[in-house]
């Protein structure tokens, strides 16, 4: 696509010669982290400031010019690249816009800028000993809150603190139209009608682009205790959650879980990764307690662990932070040796916490029959009841032709399972692109109906995001 020379003299005079981007130089931020998307926009623009991202998206809706919002493009849904064809498409780019407002530790509360990295924001408030507890903590060096917030990001820490959504007080959001508005409120409560951030979260940058958010944050812990613990199948898992939480309260804030495919794929692309017992184990799981109180937790947390019953092979527990992170380094890298192995058909479920190892065993067992040789990568927050669920072919050559011609069938059988168990297609990840088609078949003809009529009302020309969730 050729931007006209007047449109790109406009976007330069907003932004500045080095905030635009064309051409070969705008190809980068056309593809998404999966390597899955890759498609043109007329330009890639960098505002600084939310009045330069105004004035940005009226100028596109002025001159009926799609817009995609971008922060880190770790999108795992195709949510944040252009859509494939002619349409002519901008991306706004936020990673400009990465200043933290205002960090109010007596509040318990910060104020960032849609462009600043994940892991920036775990810095700010550990100053004033403050904890932001969003725990992305793989892809938090490049994720940014803004794009964080618009998928409703998870992690591993959902379980005692939220998704995003429970995370934010307040936003400052542009609308379709170029208006900017003001929700930058730092109230708990504030009972004045809809709760319209609410609208923002989770809808992926199609109704309006995030540029600033006032953030939750939470006291420091001061004492931590993480086990290591081996089960014999999913099963065991959640009954021992349920178990831990008897014992232990809201001190647990991470519960994983993880199947050995994930661990031989981790040892195979990560170096310096190692099994985490002596003896090979077919699922772990790793759990942490935290609590702001100094007194230790590695006793308590021993306690619950020995009078869980049967179902534990083994286990460790450990308060060195160096320890539990070579355990933690084998949950966060999954991702990444999934993508050095090569493409996968990937799958961000939930189902109800009870239901858990019903679906991993009615889902491998239905995928094994109907595609034999099929590697199951499954893994995730068993916490929530949010499963990664993945799977792909050994062979290279092989994994190609069955992503080619079985993706969709893959999809069904999961989703059907998903469904039945009354579940979700989408835990964290969003719909994006990958997902728009299939997410029809899983709501209901009201759900539809209420979610186009709030797009109708906030972009009725169709240009913020097109093609992503509906």
């Amino acid at each position: 696509m050729t931007i006209e020379p007047q449109l790109l003299e406009s976007f330069t005079a907003i932004v500045g010669s080095d905030g635009v981007l064309t051409g070969a130089d705008a190809v980068p931020y056309g593809k998404d982290w999966r390597g899955r998307y890759a498609n043109e926009a007329l330009a890639v623009v960098f505002p600084a400031d939310t009045q330069q991202v105004s004035a940005v998206v009226k100028l596109c809706a002025g001159n009926k010019i799609s817009i995609v919002p971008q922060g880190g493009n770790t999108s795992l849904c195709g949510g944040s690249v252009p859509l494939a064809g002619p349409l002519p498409q901008v991306i706004i780019n936020l990673s400009r816009m990465n200043r933290i407002r205002n960090v109010d530790a007596t509040n318990y509360t910060m104020t960032v800028e849609a462009g600043c990295k994940l892991a920036s924001l775990y810095d700010a408030p550990e100053q004033a000993d403050r904890l932001f507890p969003l725990g992305l903590t793989a892809i938090a060096p490049h994720c940014e809150i803004g794009g964080n917030l618009s998928t409703n990001a998870g992690g591993i820490n959902v379980l005692r603190y939220g998704t995003a959504r429970n995370l934010v007080l307040g936003l400052e959001v542009v609308l379709p139209d170029g208006r900017i508005w003001n929700g930058l409120r730092s109230l708990r409560k504030d009972n004045t009608g809809y709760d319209l951030k609410q609208l923002f979260i989770g809808a992926e940058g199609t109704l309006g682009i995030i540029t600033a958010a006032v953030l939750k944050l939470f006291p420091r812990p001061k004492s931590v205790a993480t086990a290591c613990i081996a089960v014999r199948d999913p099963a065991v898992a959640v009954e021992l959650l349920a178990h831990l939480r008897a014992n232990c309260g809201d001190t647990i804030d991470a519960f994983e879980f993880i199947s050995r495919s994930c661990l031989d794929l981790v040892f195979k692309h990560i170096p310096d990764s190692s099994e985490p017992f002596a003896t090979r184990h077919e699922w772990i799981v790793i759990t942490r307690l935290a609590d702001v109180l100094p007194a230790p937790l590695d006793a308590a947390l021993r306690y619950a662990l020995n009078s869980f019953g049967d179902g534990i092979v083994e286990f460790e527990v450990t308060t060195n932070k160096d320890d539990a992170e070579r355990w933690w380094k084998l949950r966060k890298n999954i991702a990444e040796a999934q993508k050095r192995e090569g493409l996968s058909i990937k799958h961000d479920i939930s189902v109800p916490i009870s239901r858990v190892a019903e679906f991993i065993e009615q889902a491998s067992d239905s995928l094994r029959k109907a595609y034999p040789g099929v590697r199951i990568v499954a893994f995730g927050h068993m916490g929530d009841g949010n499963i990664h669920y993945n799977a792909s072919m050994p062979d290279a050559a092989q994994n190609k032709a069955f992503i080619e011609q079985q993706e969709t069938g893959v999809h069904h059988l999961v989703y059907e399972i998903a469904a039945k168990l009354e579940g979700s297609i989408a835990a964290e990840h969003g719909l994006g692109q990958l997902k728009r088609e299939e997410v029809t078949h899983y709501k209901s003809e009201l759900e539809l109906e209420l979610m186009r009529s709030i797009k109708n009302t906030l972009d009725p020309h169709g240009l913020m995001n097109p093609g992503k969730v509906i």
